[in-house]
């Protein structure tokens, strides 16, 4: 690329970044969503003039894909996923098989022109679902976290068994021929594969952390990670989205007890950022591929286009909630249930194990509310397109291969029709369905986890006093008590509030103290850099008592009428 086309591409990344910044101010007042807002813009974008991006599948599934997914497994729970393990099965695997099925063989019967193997590669490139934009709603309307789980599980896990059934439905099409073994054989190593190379490198980070290393170089091995095992896995055959998400779930997992407090806060923050402008870019992206699309439409009639649009976006539309509406009618052992993942007051603190199987026993099938939820929560996204873009042009014998444009225009009007109209429609939907958590139930078990926590502290001090060898140790010792102590009757006094109490009470003193805290810290940030301007502190200094108010402003609820779910 020469100086003009590097010029040129920066500008496009630039003004990418600009339309990211704007939409999301633009999504924050009003609430639409900005998935469906910048696939709008990128819409627009690629109907003007001039130079535009192309979706190139190999960058998309290479570069792009990876990170989102790393950061997502991250941000998930290992323990809600196990726990949920049957119905995120039953969702990423058998509904994603069900959904490429019912798409080929309504394609090739009803749309002429195409095979069955034609319409089972446009299966199961729509197959699964990017959960992305259902879930930035889903936490601003509080949807409880066992249905979260459920969306964060499904779109985690489904793109490997769709990608999978892609390429031996892209070998049939291409003119390899079909063989059931030789598919189940193929899908059994890109699985176990990739589950293995997953936990390989999982293990390869649990060995890393024990090595000394500063914030900077734990930042650097967490961004290197998705990439690493995606081709690592992809090398040897297998699954690279799998591993990907395997080795995040478990990295995830292993968090509060292989890291430090500062490595946490800063490598949190480093992939917010690198999540935030990828998600953006991703739809942007979506939208620009509209108007190419459309030019390759020109040798297929209008009711060809309309008959191959209205049945694929129909199938996947409808496969999902009959999917999940059968399996309610399954034995009570079989049924797709929704097991509890943040667990409740009445839960045993004191026999956490005991707890897990009260939940696990009395985990409930999904309601008629939850089963819309979730059938409404079926986006599709860059996967789908990066998927279909990759379809070759010809066939093993030399022809083209089977309607390509036409399964291309198919793929891209169910991400539109979903991203954009169920995506901008979820949380209307949602709060009209009244499918929302308790908040007073999250406040009540944070603060008997808190309790819990101090009361270990205080345990742990009771055994460092009696080893004080001096009276410097005793007194230390008993500071720290004391400051716990005071923690451990505030969290108590919260809980007898909430003990008896299905909604959340007012905290006006709370809300006083935050308030004047939040000034005094603001009062202590303004004299701070008076002394920086003075010249009687360098920038240096500044920059570090800066973080220790930071790192205490950041505590504080962001409004406390508004965050006392947080509490």
């Amino acid at each position: 690329m020469g100086p003009m086309g590097a010029q040129t591409a920066l500008a496009l990344l630039l003004a990418a970044v600009g339309a990211i910044v704007v939409v999301n101010w633009i999504s924050e007042r009003t609430g639409l969503p900005s998935a469906a807002l910048l696939s709008l813009v990128g819409i627009g974008y690629g109907l003007l003039p001039g130079p535009n991006v192309g979706l190139r599948p190999d960058i998309v599934m290479t570069c792009i894909l990876p990170p989102l997914l790393y950061n997502a497994a991250l941000e998930s729970s290992l323990v809600g996923i196990r726990r949920n393990l049957r119905t995120v099965i039953s969702l990423s695997v058998i509904l994603v098989l069900l959904t490429a099925a019912s798409v080929g063989a309504a394609v090739a019967v009803l749309v002429s022109g195409a095979t069955l193997a034609a319409g089972a590669v446009l299966g199961a490139a729509v197959a699964p679902t990017d959960p992305v934009a259902a879930l930035a709603v889903a936490r601003k309307v509080g949807l409880p976290l066992n249905i979260v789980t459920l969306i964060e599980g499904e779109g985690l896990l489904n793109d490997a068994t769709a990608l999978t059934t892609l390429s031996v439905a892209i070998t049939v099409a291409r003119g390899g021929g079909f063989s059931f073994p030789s598919a189940i054989r193929e899908f059994a190593l890109a699985a176990v594969g990739g589950l293995v190379i997953g936990l390989a490198f999982a293990w390869g980070r649990r060995l890393l952390r024990r090595l000394p290393h500063d914030v900077m170089t734990a930042n650097a091995i967490s961004l290197a990670t998705p990439f690493l095992t995606y081709l690592a896995a992809e090398k040897v055959h297998a699954s690279g989205v799998l591993a990907v998400v395997v080795c995040g779930l478990i990295v995830g997992h292993d968090s509060p007890r292989s890291e430090s407090g500062a490595s946490r806060l800063q490598t949190r923050a480093v992939w917010r950022l690198a999540n935030f402008l990828l998600e953006g870019l991703v739809f942007l992206l979506i939208g620009q591929q509209f108007p190419a699309i459309l030019d390759g439409l020109g040798g297929y009639s209008v009711s060809t286009i309309v008959v191959a649009t209205t049945v694929t976006t129909a199938v996947v539309l409808l496969v999902r909630p009959l999917w999940l509406l059968l399996t309610q009618s399954l034995p009570g052992s079989l049924h797709t249930r929704l097991g509890n993942v943040s667990g409740t007051a009445d839960d045993d603190a004191g026999d956490p194990a005991e707890a897990r199987r009260r939940r696990d026993r009395d985990a409930d099938r999904l309601s008629g509310r939850e089963i819309f939820v979730l059938s409404w929560a079926g986006t599709r996204g860059v996967v789908s397109l990066a998927a279909i873009f990759a379809v070759p042009f010809t066939t093993d014998a030399g022809g083209r291969f089977p309607v390509r444009d036409l399964l291309l225009f198919c793929t891209l009007v169910v991400v539109l029709v979903t991203l954009i109209g169920q995506g901008s429609t979820f949380g209307p939907v949602v709060r009209a369905l009244g499918v929302h958590a308790k908040a007073v139930d999250e406040v009540r078990l944070r603060n008997r986890a808190r309790t819990a926590a101090v009361r270990a502290a205080l345990d742990m001090l009771d055994e460092m006093g009696e080893q004080a060898g001096d009276d410097a140790d005793a007194r230390a010792v008993e500071a720290v008590r004391r400051q716990l102590c005071i923690r451990l009757d505030r969290y108590q006094r919260r809980l007898d509030l909430l003990s008896d109490s299905d909604e959340l009470p007012d905290y006006p003193e709370y809300e006083a103290a935050v308030a004047v805290r939040r000034a005094a810290i603001s009062a202590e940030r303004d004299e701070l850099v008076r002394w920086r301007d003075a010249g009687m502190l360098p920038d240096r200094s500044l920059r570090v008592l800066e973080r220790e108010l930071d790192h205490e402003e950041v505590t504080l609820p962001v409004s406390a009428p508004q965050d006392r779910r947080g509490q």
